[in-house]
Formats: structure tokens, sequence, C-alpha cells
């Protein structure tokens, strides 16, 4: 199991420009949301940084680093998704959907599909069910109505896979797995809020919340990289079963 304040003590100084370009995110902005270029470079500033940690913590082609390549290329769709979700005025927003959408999958994909955990999928499965059916299906009309019932079972997949890898009986206090965890529920939270306030009734201080719990999910998923090759190399140098005939 990873030592987390030794872990974090290593990986503080890599976040340093993460919190400075949130910092300097909000001082600017205040939360409040432009369509401008400066806007788009200093909300995508954030998740540039967390792209560069992701490269600091090693990177190459082979089946150790699998984990943390799809962790970036979806740190790289998110990013395209939010300089497309700045221009949503201009007809972009549904571009920003499907960007996110291919993002929360390469997310999923990292997360694996072992443990299964059939139970925390029908929880998931069941909310988004019953969120979507009666709170945005009325609300939404058109194309973005199937649009976001795809993006809402995509990002509810992502969730339930990264709940499944923390076992409670087992390694509960694998700290990168809880940051993925927590990363995931956070991201849902920022897309629910998101939908809530675009579609049914305008939240205050939303585009503040939204961008908190979106960094937030950001960090959380990013940090799960730390010592993702190590959990590959240990389950690669597991000995397989004899079987017996």
């Amino acid at each position: 199991m990873t030592r987390p304040l030794t872990v974090l003590k290593s990986v503080g100084p890599k976040l340093v420009p993460f919190f400075k370009t949130v910092a300097l995110f909000f001082v600017l902005y205040r939360g409040e949301s432009y369509s401008s270029i400066f806007y788009a470079i200093f909300k995508c500033l954030p998740i540039i940084s967390l792209i560069f940690f992701v490269l600091l913590h090693g990177m190459n082609f082979s089946e150790v680093y699998s984990y943390s390549r799809r962790i970036l290329i979806g740190l790289v769709f998110s990013l395209l998704g939010d300089i497309c979700m700045v221009y949503k005025t201009a007809g972009y927003f549904l571009h920003g959907v499907a960007l996110f959408g291919v993002a929360q999958l390469l997310y999923a994909s990292a997360f694996g599909m072992r443990p299964f955990n059939f139970k925390a999928g029908g929880v998931v499965a069941s909310l988004g069910v019953i969120i979507y059916t009666f709170v945005f299906y009325p609300a939404i009309t058109g194309v973005l109505s199937p649009a976001i019932g795809v993006y809402m079972a995509l990002i509810g997949v992502m969730v339930w896979r990264a709940v499944s890898r923390v076992q409670l009986f087992d390694d509960l206090w694998t700290w990168t797995k809880l940051c993925s965890c927590g990363g995931a529920i956070l991201f849902g939270i920022s897309d629910m809020i998101i939908a809530l306030d675009k579609f049914v009734i305008d939240i205050p201080l939303s585009q503040t919340i939204i961008m908190i719990t979106y960094y937030g999910a950001q960090l959380g998923i990013t940090l799960s990289v730390v010592d993702s090759h190590v959990d590959s190399l240990i389950e690669t140098t597991k000995p397989r079963p004899i079987k017996v005939d």
C-alpha cells in the first residue's frame, strides 16, 4: 500500500502550478462565465497543468502506462470540451458535451471493469434514470434531450467504475483510488449543476460551484495516476494459477 504522507510530499510541488492557475482564474473572473479568448485561456490553464502533472509521472507506450495514457487523453478531451463550453452560446454546447463524453469513456476505461460491483452499478443507474426521467426529460426538447441522456449514461458509467475500484475491506486506504472515486463523484455533481442551471432552474453562484467541483474532480482523477504504474507492474507479475487437468 502506498504511504500517503510520503507520496503527497513528493507530488505536492508538482501540483503548485494547478493551484496557482485555479487561484488566478477565480481572482480574475470570480467564477463568472465569459465568451472570450482570454477567459478560455485562464479557464484551461489548470487542466493544462494537470496534463503536465501526468507527463511528469512518466509516459510511454508500454502496458504499464496504459492507465496514465487514458487519463492523459481524457484530460486533453476535457480541455477541448472546456473551450467549446466557453463558446456554448455560439452553438458549441453539443460539441462540448460530445468531447466530455469521450473523456468520460476514457476515464471509465482507465478505471477498468474489475471488480464489477453490480450493486454500485445498480445504484448509479437507478439514480441516473430517476433524475433524467423526472427532472431533465420534461425540461429539455429537441436533439438535446437524447444527447443529455447519453451523456448522463456515460458519466454514470465513469462514476460506477471509479466507485467500484475502492474495496471496503481490501484497499479502502489506497489514497489514489479514493481520489479517483471522489473526483468522479465531484464530476457528476458539477455536470448535474450545469444541467440544472441551464435547463431547469437558475442556481445562485452556479458558475462558481460548477468550476470548484469541476477542478476538484479533474484533480482527484489526475492524482490517481501517481501509483498506477506500480499497480500495473504488480498485476502483470502476479503468478497465474496453474490449471490442473
